[in-house]
């Protein structure tokens, strides 16, 4: 017989976590306007300050392997490690030429754009649901764009749409890959933003202020992601999809606090479409169970 208090305590730590995990996240765009340094100083010094605490988790959490196999990630683990790369950079690239909020609700819609790659690729069945929903995300994020034209921030829009894309391929490829140790990836990918970093620029030319700053984001962005994966593993898909939803808002009203930063209108017209439909999406698959969800896309 279960114990129902102890799974009741695991499913509330599970919610704790991932809710905790979106909070980390979304401080992204505020720690990266907070320094005045460059894109890729940025990424070199977050990436160096995050590969210790990641590393030490995948070790403790697979500590019952050889170390051989548990530092093995494999053409894949490389390939993921890779694209996780460039999105990053495509990522802290946007919030320096853009609103924090526009890259939140670009990122936003990941779901959607990897379930229509998804459909293009793999040839998944895609619930009308979930299509109708990606047809709201798109217009939301269209009007937000449009917004940027003729007031220098376009670039940082168009990145955060190509970085949507990318991390949609990426969750497509974590599918493909199922066996690829992804959190170990994430180290690979910190490893080379690093090194990418180190030779593209001048880390060492970043004040001291600055470096603080960026050693607490490696550190944070370390423990989101580890929070993020032991918090999934307590807690429903659907529910833990509905939770990361707290990102979007969050990290615009981070910017708002601590930066004065207030996006133009378009940006609160389209970022509220997405949000909306975002949070219809999760809501209606936390209410449906989810064998009922596997039927609709197996047929």
């Amino acid at each position: 017989m279960r114990d129902r208090s102890r799974d009741g305590r695991a499913h509330a730590l599970g919610v704790l976590l991932v809710l905790a995990s979106a909070v980390a996240f979304s401080l992204a765009g505020v720690m990266t306007k907070m320094v005045a340094t460059d894109s890729w100083t940025v990424l070199c010094w977050r990436g160096l300050f995050s590969i210790p605490p990641i590393v030490i988790y995948v070790v403790w959490r697979d500590r019952t392997k050889p170390l051989g196999a548990i530092f093995h990630l494999g053409w894949r683990g490389w390939t993921l490690a890779t694209l996780g790369s460039l999105c990053s950079a495509a990522f802290i690239a946007a919030f320096k030429l853009t609103y924090v909020a526009n890259v939140a609700v670009a990122y936003a819609t990941v779901p959607f754009a990897a379930a229509a790659l998804a459909w293009l690729a793999l040839r998944e069945t895609v619930r009308a649901s979930t299509l109708l929903a990606a047809i709201g995300a798109f217009a939301g994020v269209v009007i937000m764009v449009s917004g940027g034209m003729g007031t220098g921030h376009l670039a940082g829009d168009l990145l955060a749409v190509l970085m949507t894309l990318g991390m949609a391929v990426y969750m497509v490829l974590i599918r493909v890959f199922r066996d690829t140790p992804v959190v170990l990836a994430l180290a690979a990918s910190s490893l080379q933003v690093f090194l990418a970093g180190w030779f593209l620029t001048d880390p060492l030319a970043v004040s001291a202020g600055d470096l603080v700053t960026l050693a607490l984001f490696g550190l944070i962005f370390a423990f989101a992601a580890i929070l993020l994966t032991e918090g999934t593993r307590l807690i429903p898909a659907a529910e833990a999809g509905l939770l990361g939803t707290a990102e979007t808002p969050i990290a615009p009203l981070l910017a708002w606090l601590v930066l004065a930063e207030i996006p133009p209108p378009a940006t609160f017209v389209g970022g509220g479409i997405v949000l909306a439909v975002v949070l219809a999406h999760a809501l209606r698959d936390l209410a449906t169970p989810a064998a009922k969800r596997q039927g609709a896309s197996s047929r």
